[in-house]
């Protein structure tokens, strides 16, 4: 049984939802003692002060990480060299560094280039968590509770380290999975980032026809549910599909074959194969489970 870590200070370098629950959770928790928040809008940072999110704002990235035992970088994954390269000076190997990316490969690609020997400290991390809604607003302590975090680990990481993450994640209530930065990237690929482009081709499919506003009049529960996703973060999502673009592309394939195979069903109007696809997919959907132990769990 791993006990949860303590720690002195969190350096909080992106104070939007991720950071902010992140913070909230780890305070909620009893794991910190003390948080220095830091992001590009200053007034996103006060508020978060005023919210009781952060105790302290700090004036630079680097300025964040001072001092502090943990930091969690809650920036989009496009932001994150530019992220490392602010806070090289002060990586060490006895400060655990962690982000909160959907994307792992590109990220420890740059945590490779800029940090290099120091890159130890850094354990690459994707909580499965979040909601539509961004902002410091919306943080919530409990957004990571009973929810996935995958680690992706890298040969330069101590055991130490991974064990202290695995740790601190495990505090918070959460699933830890450990999975390689290749398998992680073609496994979301698969179940959130695909999804993420195919509701918003679909949404704007129907923005583009003329009755669309009487169409969406009618829509019901389905729709919504289907669609939920379509009002994700436009930034977000288009760094995340960008990053990891050749699993997407991958997955876009297979996912045009079976549509592909459902509108040749279609066409040529053959009712017993058109049953017999839906058929085997809907009996495969109604066996699965959200949050199924996958064969990688550590």
């Amino acid at each position: 049984m791993r006990n949860p870590p303590m720690f002195k200070q969190l350096g909080l370098i992106g104070c939007g939802l991720m950071g902010g629950s992140f913070a909230i959770a780890m305070r909620q928790a009893g794991l910190v003692e003390r948080i220095i928040g830091y992001s590009k809008s200053p007034s996103t940072t006060e508020r978060a002060k005023q919210m009781g999110v952060i105790d302290q704002a700090a004036e630079s990235a680097l300025l964040a990480v001072s001092g502090s035992d943990v930091v969690l970088m809650a920036v989009p994954v496009s932001a994150s060299e530019g992220t490392f390269r602010a806070i090289r000076h002060l990586v060490n190997p006895n400060v655990l560094f962690m982000d909160v990316g959907s994307t792992k490969r590109d990220v420890i690609d740059a945590a490779r280039r800029v940090l290099k020997d120091r890159v130890e400290s850094f354990i690459p991390a994707h909580p499965i968590a979040g909601k539509e809604l961004a902002g410091i607003q919306h943080a919530d302590g409990q957004l990571y509770r009973d929810r996935q975090v995958i680690l992706t680990p890298i040969p330069q990481n101590s055991p130490q380290m991974v064990e202290k993450a695995h740790a601190l994640w495990k505090g918070l209530g959460c699933h830890v999975t450990v999975m390689t930065p290749e398998a992680h990237d073609e496994a979301f690929a698969a179940v959130s980032h695909l999804p993420h482009l195919v509701a918003f081709a679909y949404f704007a499919g129907i923005l583009q026809q003329k009755a669309s506003d009487d169409f969406l009049a009618l829509a019901g529960p389905g729709f919504r549910d289907f669609t939920r996703i379509a009002a994700s973060d436009p930034t977000v999502w288009k760094d995340i599909l960008i990053a990891n673009r050749e699993e997407v592309l991958k997955q876009s394939q297979r996912f045009r074959g079976a549509l592909g195979a459902l509108e040749q069903a279609l066409r040529e109007c053959r009712g017993e194969a058109l049953e017999a696809l839906v058929r085997g997919v809907s009996q495969a959907r109604s066996q699965w489970r959200l949050g199924s132990t996958p064969r990688t769990k550590a």
